[in-house]
């Protein structure tokens, strides 16, 4: 199992310990709260995520071999799924981050929390996140 697939997992069982979406979407928000605060500097057009209905901002560091990302978002829910999405993919070496190919919000069981559009913006984050391995 990788390092992105034992965050994955880790980040499921958090979720199936609650019972019913709202528990989960409530959790998910509370996690959005946790999310650093991105300097303003980098909320400009080339780090914004296409696909979100929401604005959201995704930038990238390299360090070594490894990625390390940071985002927001101007929308609290989606603000937790940044926080989920930079939990799992960030401090991955670029390789893992090039070769990980899972749909998270299948893997996590999203698809009942979220709204088809917000699922869509999830997607559209873990293409920046191929994008800039694939760039590295």
């Amino acid at each position: 199992m990788t390092t992105i697939e034992k965050r994955v997992h880790a980040i499921k069982e958090d979720l199936d310990f609650f019972e019913d979406e709202l528990q989960k979407y409530e959790y998910i928000i509370d996690l959005g709260k946790k999310l650093e605060e991105l300097d303003s500097q980098y909320k400009i057009a080339e780090n914004i995520v296409h696909g979100c209905t929401s604005q959201v901002w995704l930038i990238c560091e390299r360090k070594e071999d490894k990625l390390f990302f940071k985002g927001t978002s101007d929308a609290v829910i989606v603000k937790g799924l940044v926080y989920i999405i930079l939990k799992i993919f960030s401090d991955s070496t670029i390789e893992e981050l090039r070769e990980a190919d899972m749909d998270i919000v299948y893997e996590l069981g999203l698809s009942e929390v979220i709204t088809p559009n917000r699922q869509s913006g999830v997607i559209g984050m873990m293409k920046k996140i191929k994008e800039y391995a694939l760039k590295a």
